[in-house]
């Protein structure tokens, strides 16, 4: 697999040292790889946190293997195989997440007193910062970014393990049909055949255009300007410029609660509701996730005190306006995105 990212050559005085058992050169040696194969576990595994305890299991095979290390690819091919073997083996024990749209139909008319559904692993958002812009490979057909958006991601999901693994390495990693067959230790027919049957799926799922195509045509005053309008608009409790952000066709989906929403009449309707209604007060901090504008919202529910986590909204742009909310409620979401326990 060649890439301008292969950086780490044989004769690098930190692979001798680290194959001797020097921990610390390891560690250097994996430091700058360390974001973008977070981000392979993560578009494997649809969860921050099982990215985080595959990674971590990947990087303790990879030490212990690292004297088994030939060389015959880049230590960077060798550490998404150890990865990817990892990540494969919590698929087959955790099985896929899913979003409220995969679980159910949309609802009519709002759920009063929606309770999580525990039996579902539901996806998670995703902390893109420090993730690079472009390909990972001049191979690669999907740049880093729109394999973290939340329709590949969640498209990704809908794929068995080999045809999830297959997908992530050629289209976003630049991997060869070959060598992934060694990975999988399968046959290049076989990686090819996955390879058809997997973009079949994901094409069906996934949006002519990426969000990141979207964004791009937008300038960031635009996009800043919906991000602040829907902040604002939800601390205002103003429905009328809520509903003016949206597009017609919006959906609002919030994991782990199994009920959403879809249609501008019934977005509406829930609206008011919920979060303008019956929630308490707001505040808002800007963020990115899954490479995509995103709100982290902080609830104050009795009208004193702090404002407390509540959750992170994952916001799809279509056409200058908001097509689509994912809000990921659970403190638990914050701390990867680094942001506070409490605003006042």
């Amino acid at each position: 697999m060649g890439s301008v990212t292969d950086t780490v050559v044989q004769d690098d005085p930190d692979l001798s040292r680290a194959r001797a058992g020097d921990d610390a050169a390891f560690t250097r040696l994996v430091a700058p790889l360390r974001r973008e194969l977070h981000a392979h576990c993560y578009r494997m595994l649809g969860s921050t946190h099982d990215a985080e305890d595959a990674l971590q299991e990947a990087l303790v095979r990879a030490w212990k293997g690292l004297p088994g290390f030939e060389g015959r690819s880049s230590l960077r091919s060798w550490l998404y195989t150890v990865a990817t073997r990892t990540c494969l083996t919590a698929v087959e024990r955790r099985g896929r997440r899913a979003l409220p749209m995969d679980v159910g139909p949309a609802s009519e008319h709002v759920v009063t007193g929606d309770t999580p559904l525990g039996e579902v692993a539901w996806l998670g958002p995703y902390p893109d910062v420090g993730l690079a812009a472009g390909a990972a490979a001049p191979e690669a057909r999907y740049e880093q970014r729109e394999a973290v958006e939340l329709a590949f991601v969640a498209a990704c999901q809908h794929l068995p393990g080999n045809q999830r693994a297959a997908l992530l390495l050629f289209e976003v990693l630049g991997f060869s049909a070959a060598e992934i067959a060694e990975l999988m230790q399968t046959s290049t027919a076989s990686v090819n055949s996955a390879l058809q049957r997997a973009r079949r799926v994901v094409a069906e799922r996934v949006p002519e255009r990426t969000q990141q195509q979207t964004l791009r045509e937008l300038d960031d005053a635009r996009v800043r300007a919906i991000v602040t309008g829907y902040s604002s608009a939800l601390e205002r409790g103003d429905a009328g410029a809520l509903v003016a952000l949206l597009t017609e066709d919006v959906t609002w989906s919030m994991p782990p609660l199994p009920h959403w929403y879809r249609g501008i009449d019934a977005v509406t309707e829930f609206a008011v509701a919920v979060p303008l209604g019956s929630c308490g007060q707001w505040r808002h901090r800007p963020v990115t996730a899954n490479g995509q504008p995103a709100v982290a919202a902080y609830l104050r529910a009795d009208g004193d005190g702090p404002f407390l986590p509540w959750s992170i909204n994952v916001l799809t742009v279509r056409d200058g306006r908001i097509a689509e909310v994912v809000s990921f409620i659970g403190a638990g979401h914050f701390a990867a995105f680094g942001l506070p326990g409490s605003v006042d």
